[in-house]
């Protein structure tokens, strides 16, 4: 069994195979040969990069040392891919985020909003043959920049890195009122690539959880 995948049950495992599969179709190498893809666009890496220290290495951020995370739970699930639709397999996946409070766990974060005992936010992980990666994380809160009028929206910060492409950017939930008015997403030409797609939820994950799919394209992986 793939290392991304230990821990999980038998119908978590299920649940989420038939999900990707309903986001990325068998034939998705013959619909990608006609249309060629198109780079990810990058962004900042961000002032809460947790620099100097080791991420957790599994697909599960929301179990703490003594409970869940709080939040709705996301099953954020996606491929890295070359421009040409070919799945890009042993790329190392990062993703650091806010707590539902919108509070890194940094020493930097000036955020007055409490910490969560049970999320750090930090995590990695390299995909699997298929290019396939999978994270069971908590949804964002969104929190204030210090620049008045201005309140990022709930985002994802991903480091994908390649055998010869690395991939700096945010990653944001469709939807959101914030999207509008936030300042690094609205310089993006297209915002579509870096928004994620919810997939319909399953009664076999859990209550009121949700499913976020996001490829990422690199030019040559």
């Amino acid at each position: 069994m793939d290392d991304n995948f230990v821990g999980m049950s038998r119908r978590e495992l299920l649940t989420i195979a038939a999900s990707m599969a309903m986001f990325v179709p068998l034939s998705l190498r013959e619909v990608l040969a006609q249309t060629a893809l198109r780079r990810t666009p990058g962004d900042i890496l961000g002032p809460f990069y947790p620099a100097g220290k080791e991420p957790f290495h599994g697909i599960d951020l929301t179990v703490g040392k003594s409970g869940r995370a709080q939040g709705q739970i996301v099953h954020l699930i996606g491929r890295v891919l070359t421009e040409k639709g070919d799945p890009v397999p042993g790329v190392k996946v990062e993703i650091w985020q806010a707590n539902v409070h919108g509070r890194y766990t940094h020493p930097s974060d000036p955020n007055p909003a409490p910490l969560d005992p049970n999320f750090d936010g930090f995590a990695a992980q390299s995909t699997d043959a298929e290019g396939r990666f999978r994270f069971k994380t908590i949804k964002p809160g969104a929190y204030p920049t210090g620049v008045e009028g201005w309140t990022r929206p709930p985002h994802i910060h991903f480091d994908v890195t390649g055998r010869t492409d690395r991939l700096v950017t945010q990653v944001y939930f469709p939807g959101e009122p914030l999207n509008d008015m936030d300042q690094l997403l609205q310089r993006i030409r297209r915002k579509e690539a870096v928004i994620a797609k919810m997939l319909p939820p399953t009664q076999d994950l859990e209550p009121g959880s949700v499913i976020a799919a996001w490829d990422a394209v690199l030019a040559r992986g």
